[in-house]
């Protein structure tokens, strides 16, 4: 059977990646699903609708059960994804584009605030520059 090269490079950069990298590709899995959700929703296709918005539940469900309750921020991050969830789960029972849209919208804030993070991370810290 041949291997497609594109699945063995998914499928390298997955075992490679580090904890931020996995999480930066969670959220543009759970942004792509919600598109391809949005999508099939305009189609009304509400099998490929249940399917896609639930992957995107699953992702949002994923960061819910993983978070760190030892650090600070983590209750407020908790509500943000549980508001997520509620509007993704109220976009597919009642076909509802807007709530899925403003789900798609938090998401997508969420990605830009993570890949921003990542970004602060790798800049070198320059002598002097502290701040006090």
């Amino acid at each position: 059977m041949a291997v497609n090269p594109y699945q063995k490079y998914q499928q390298t950069s997955v075992n490679t990646a580090t904890p931020a990298e996995l999480t930066l590709m969670l959220y543009n899995g759970c942004l792509k699903f919600i598109a391809m959700a949005k999508q099939a929703m305009e189609q009304a296709d509400v099998s490929k609708r249940n399917e896609l918005i639930q992957k995107s539940q699953n992702i949002i469900q994923e960061f819910m059960v993983t978070l760190n309750s030892d650090v600070a921020m983590s209750n407020d991050l908790m509500r943000i994804y549980d508001y997520i969830l509620r509007r993704l789960i109220d976009a597919n029972t009642n076909n509802d584009l807007e709530a899925l849209t403003e789900a798609e919208g938090m998401v997508l804030d969420l990605r830009n605030t993570w890949k921003e993070m990542m970004a602060n991370q790798k800049k070198p810290k320059m002598a002097g520059s502290e701040q006090s």
